[in-house]
Formats: C-alpha cells, sequence, structure tokens
C-alpha cells in the first residue's frame, strides 16, 4: 500500500493549481492580466500533472476527483470571471444601458456558474474518455485572459469593442461551455496522421497564429479550436 507521502502528491498537486487560481483571481481583479494569465497557465500545468500522477502512482481516489473539480472552479471558473468583471468595469457601456452599467459587470460571473455545471458533467459523463462534450474550462479561462489582454493594451479593440458585445461573448462563450458540441482532445494515444490529422492540423495553424500575433493569438486559437471542433465532429 502506498504510504501517506505517495497518496498525498496528486493532491498537493492539485491544491497547487487552486492556489494558483486564487492568486490569478486577485490580479484579474486588480486588473493586471499579464499575471492573472501567467497564473492561470500555471494552474493548468499542475491541472495537467495532477490527474497524470495519480495514474502513474495508482493513488486515484474519490477525494482528489472533488479537490480536483473545485480547484479548476477557482483557476478556470473564478478566474476567467474575475477578469471579465474588471474587463466591464474599462470599456465602454452604451448610453441606452447606462441606468444598469453598474450592475452590468455582475454578469461576469456567469461563467464560474457554468464553468461549475461544467466540471459536474464531465465527472458523471462516461464519453468525455477521449474527447470532450462542450467547452473545456481550461480553454475557456485562456481565451478571456487572451481577450483581456488585448482590449486592455489596444486603443483600437477597446473603442470598438463595448460592453454589449462583451456581454454576448460572457453568454455565448458560457453556453459553450454546456453545450453538447463534441470537441477533440489533445491527447494522443499514438502519433500517426490518420488517426490525429485533426490535431497536428490544429497544432501548426495554433503556432502560426502565435507566432503571429503572440499572448493575443491565444483567443484567436481558442475560437479556431471551436470552429474546427465544429467542422469536424459530429453531433454526439
Amino acid at each position: 500500500m502506498p504510504n501517506i507521502i505517495i497518496r498525498n502528491i496528486p493532491n498537493s498537486i492539485t491544491s497547487c493549481n487552486l492556489f494558483c487560481g486564487c492568486i490569478a483571481s486577485y490580479m484579474a481583479f486588480q486588473g493586471n492580466y499579464r499575471n492573472a494569465m501567467l497564473f492561470i497557465v500555471l494552474g493548468a500545468v499542475f491541472d495537467f500533472f495532477d490527474g497524470m500522477s495519480a495514474r502513474l502512482l495508482k493513488v486515484s481516489s474519490p477525494i482528489g476527483k472533488e479537490l480536483d473539480s473545485l480547484a479548476d472552479n477557482i483557476t478556470f471558473g473564478l478566474a476567467p470571471s474575475a477578469i471579465v468583471f474588471s474587463l466591464f468595469k474599462e470599456i465602454n457601456i452604451p448610453e441606452f444601458a447606462s441606468y444598469i452599467s453598474e450592475y452590468i459587470p455582475y454578469c461576469a460571473f456567469l461563467i464560474s456558474v457554468f464553468s461549475a455545471l461544467r466540471l459536474a458533467k464531465f465527472n458523471l459523463d462516461k464519453r468525455q474518455t477521449s474527447s470532450f462534450i462542450g467547452m473545456p474550462t481550461p480553454a475557456n479561462a485562456l481565451f478571456w485572459s487572451s481577450l483581456a489582454i488585448s482590449i486592455n493594451e489596444n486603443s483600437a479593440i477597446s473603442q470598438v469593442f463595448n460592453a454589449l458585445y462583451l456581454l454576448l461573448l460572457v453568454i455565448l462563450m458560457s453556453l459553450l461551455l454546456v453545450s453538447e458540441l463534441p470537441m477533440f482532445s489533445l491527447k494522443f494515444k499514438n502519433l500517426s496522421w490518420k488517426s490525429n490529422s485533426i490535431k497536428y492540423i490544429f497544432l501548426v495553424t495554433s503556432l502560426i497564429l502565435l507566432v503571429l500575433f503572440k499572448l493575443n493569438g491565444l483567443a484567436i486559437v481558442i475560437l479556431w479550436y471551436i470552429i474546427l471542433s465544429a467542422i469536424t465532429y459530429k453531433k454526439a
């Protein structure tokens, strides 16, 4: 039987994910979108390795599964909500909506709610072993952090992208989290082109987009991921 140290390695890694999510949320509320993205990415790295370590060490446990979902909803649910909340405070609100302007930013927390629903569905859905049904929460969090950096650092975008567009995007992305849209995973069972052609196409085009647009390109990469999934996968 694994000793107590080995048994707690995966949960310790998951806790690091949670810790990163808390810091990312704080940074987001401060309007520091680059650091918020940094800690979201670090959280995603820990999220990748906690499950892997549990499988390698053969110490998977019910508490680990629950802790993982709780950590994910902070890092990939609350943190992007905090980013969008701060973003609402910075961008223009159309004049016709000025009378509710102080309430509109709170719509950002729909992302947290739908992320929690997404994670709960994932834990119960046996179809999602090799692919996803609906938008994965890490992809959603990376989309919002990249978009916030683009809007915050590009005055041309911030002048055009008002609160109404942001609200509509919040609703759309929230619905995608719990949608029945099949989306491919980047897990490789083998390296053959025939089995992984879509993944290779996505990775190559994503690399080109990131080289061209840097951090701003990450939001475009996530949109490309959604489009490619919609084009190549039939409804489950």
